[in-house]
């Protein structure tokens, strides 16, 4: 199953990694925000810190010392479900590692994590995210549903 988790991790990272390409040098020359929808705008935003902003600075070392961390859980993530049976934790694992990766990428490219889906209800906005984001939310949901309805029990 690992094959098939490093396969699909590539695929978040290619796909991620795209999207912030397209957004960088195609939309967002010169930045602004684009309105989509109602709720939906396209905006070009640099987070310096982990998920929300928390912990952003402007220090110069910051962007390294987080993506090493990052790095550091990718490494546990993909030793710990190399003995995980079933499809769950390996597909959950791969979007997550990932995720993780593209936004890693980012830190050492940009000193920062580009973001740039922005939902908003009324005056209230969701922190802005991408693709990456995404995919670690969703390994999340997924982990947490394998662990609380048990597709691995099923898959032995």
């Amino acid at each position: 199953m690992m094959p098939r988790a490093l396969a699909l991790a590539a695929v978040v990272v290619v796909l991620d990694q795209a999207s912030k390409w397209i957004i960088l040098t195609q939309v967002m020359t010169p930045p602004r925000t684009l309105e989509v929808t109602g709720f939906f705008n396209l905006v070009l935003a640099f987070n310096r810190g982990v998920s929300f902003g928390l912990l952003a600075s402007n220090y110069s070392w910051k962007p390294y010392l987080l993506a090493g961390l990052a790095l550091a859980v990718v490494g546990l993530l993909l030793y710990w479900v190399r003995r995980q049976p079933g499809w769950g934790p390996t597909t959950a694992v791969a979007l997550i590692v990932g995720g993780a990766i593209g936004n890693v990428i980012d830190r050492f490219v940009h000193g920062a994590v580009v973001d740039f889906l922005d939902f908003h209800l009324g005056g209230w906005h969701w922190p802005a995210f991408n693709l990456a984001d995404t995919a670690i939310v969703l390994g999340v949901v997924l982990l947490l549903a394998d662990s609380l309805f048990g597709s691995a029990q099923s898959d032995k």
